[in-house]
């Protein structure tokens, strides 16, 4: 199934829809993916329809507002929860980051593991906040609230696993790398828990 859906990425038009449809915060129908990528509403949907299929986008139904067809439902898209991944030859680097997550729990040394977080966050600074969070997996956007949200948590597996640890180390990590910023815990419904000021301190 990853091999497949990494391969459905590969025509130009099908991965512009796609980048559209993960970059944004809610459901998007096929009119707003049309609209964006500038194709028919038919085209959007076949593609919509094929990255569905290959497990990359999940679909749902809700109430049009507005407009023809106001109040029946109409075919949302959203980013699919489950990953994929292929590694030639295969590789499970999952297993060992669960084994070690278990260990640092079992062994009670989080404030070590935090402390090896921040100070690797300190290491990865170069450039910009955003790119340098974007390269990183995290998905960055700045809120209306002016705070600095992440749509994806790179490591989304674990901290469904071990959610205080990982998230903790989320936090440690970029307090390393945004160490200008107020940066705090945030959780919501999904994305990464961390949020960021995005106003450098003052000193």
């Amino acid at each position: 199934m990853s091999l497949e859906a990494i391969g459905a990425l590969r025509e130009p038009v099908r991965r512009a829809v796609y980048d559209f449809v993960v970059a944004q915060p809610e459901p998007v129908s096929r009119n707003e993916v049309a609209e964006a990528v500038e194709i028919g509403r038919t085209l959007a949907a076949f593609h919509l329809d094929k990255l569905a299929e290959a497990g990359l986008l999940v679909t749902s139904n809700a109430p049009r507002s507005g407009g023809p067809g106001a109040g029946r439902p109409a075919k949302l898209y959203r980013r699919s929860p489950a990953e994929h991944a292929v590694t030639l030859p295969p590789r499970d680097y999952r297993l060992v980051a669960d084994v070690l997550a278990s260990a640092v729990e079992r062994a009670g040394v989080e404030p070590a593991a935090y402390a090896a977080a921040r100070e690797r966050g300190t290491k990865l600074v170069d450039g910009a906040l955003i790119p340098r969070l974007a390269e990183l997996g995290y998905e960055p956007f700045e809120a209306p609230d002016r705070t600095i949200r992440l749509r994806n948590c790179p490591f989304d597996a674990l901290a469904h696993a071990y959610p205080g640890l990982v998230c903790g180390l989320n936090l440690a990590l970029i307090e390393g790398l945004a160490s200008d910023r107020d940066v705090r815990l945030d959780p919501g419904p999904t994305g990464c828990c961390v949020a960021i000021d995005s106003k450098t301190k003052k000193r």
